[in-house]
């Protein structure tokens, strides 16, 4: 039988699609019963090199379309974290204080509440204890602190004669405002202080000093530095600058590590308060207080403070000056660790310095 090559063709063709169906039959067949999960080979395609391009820069325009959110989205949590940290250093409402529950008469120290008014218009409390021999010396809490945390250092010095006015400073205790300024503005505090001494008649304004703890320390150092009226200064546990200390406190008092939060938290600080961390800088402050003493006190132990302050302060510091350092004491304990050698040092030092002894 002869055909023409057309009839051929159509033949090779009819031939050639029923193969296939019986193919694609048999693997349906084999893979429903579960004989089979590979792919027939009719079913494969050939791709061409040009799709294979096409496929390829899909892959990487997703790749790349990934890559700003896995970078951003992390980020913008470190961005968020810091922040709220960096408001929560900086602030300290009423309703985040730790109530006054105690007060002189529970060491049975006579005393009078005080209160005063800054130049900007803000009630501060505090405590005053009379003196007994002229001279007084103003005791100031720490960061976040209040009042009741220097009953103690005030019990001894009334024990020695002296007179002791517990400062409080904004942001803090019960006194007016909510911002930390850590210095830019609680100077108005202290000064609001030393003008009521002046008022108390039996107050030598020769014989004044003060005594602060940790920030206290810092803020006592810079007020000391602008009111020569201050005799003499203790420094108990304090930092020599924001920059210095920064990374150390940061992680005392966050949790969080120096980096990247340490730079952050500044830089969210600066920018709510107003003003340049760089110019709280007791190393500045410190030297202007000569020919005034002062006594540094700093632990080995203490993680609030960098190690480094209380030398870099020494060395700052013009004469007469004394550092006391303990390789076992925590952040501002001196007071609690070694009860009888702190309360000689620090009223030999007020004895020699105040009373002329």
């Amino acid at each position: 039988m002869k055909y023409s090559l057309a009839k051929v063709g159509e033949l090779a063709v009819r031939t050639n699609l029923r193969k296939a169906e019986r193919k694609s039959v048999q693997w349906t067949s084999l893979q429903r019963t579960g004989q089979s999960h590979s792919i027939p080979p009719s079913a494969i395609i050939n791709t061409s090199p040009f799709e294979k391009a096409r496929l390829s820069n899909r892959r990487k325009k997703f790749i790349v379309a990934l890559i700003p959110p896995l970078i951003l989205i992390p980020l913008a949590g470190v961005l968020f974290l810091s922040r709220a940290h960096a408001i929560d250093l900086i602030t300290n409402p009423m309703s985040n204080r730790s109530p006054i529950d105690q007060t002189p008469e529970d060491y049975g120290l006579p005393y009078e509440d005080v209160l005063v008014t800054t130049r900007d218009g803000l009630d501060l409390v505090g405590w005053y204890v009379p003196t007994q021999n002229g001279a007084v010396v103003m005791v100031q809490h720490g960061y976040k602190g209040n009042r009741i945390g220097m009953l103690e250092e005030a019990e001894m010095l009334h024990r020695h004669g002296y007179g002791v006015l517990f400062t409080t400073v904004r942001a803090h205790d019960l006194s007016d405002g909510e911002v930390i300024t850590f210095g830019y503005y609680e100077m108005r505090d202290l000064e609001a202080w030393y003008q009521y001494l002046l008022t108390r008649r039996e107050v030598d304004p020769e014989r004044m000093g003060i005594l602060g703890n940790s920030m206290g320390a810092s803020i006592a150092i810079q007020y000391a530095a602008q009111n020569e009226k201050i005799k003499a200064v203790v420094a108990h546990s304090t930092f020599s600058s924001l920059d210095d200390t920064v990374s150390t406190s940061v992680k005392a008092f966050t949790g969080l590590p120096a980096f990247p939060f340490a730079p952050l938290i500044v830089f969210w600080a600066e920018l709510e308060l107003g003003e340049d961390s760089s110019l709280i800088n007791a190393k500045e402050w410190i030297a202007q207080i000569s020919p005034r003493p002062i006594l540094l006190l700093h632990g080995g132990k203490d993680i609030s403070i960098a190690q480094e302050s209380a030398e870099m302060l020494f060395e700052a510091a013009g004469e007469p000056k004394e550092l006391w350092y303990e390789p076992d004491i925590g952040h501002a304990e001196f007071d609690t660790a070694m009860p009888e050698d702190f309360e000689a040092r620090i009223v030999s030092f007020f004895d020699r310095y105040l009373l002329g002894d």
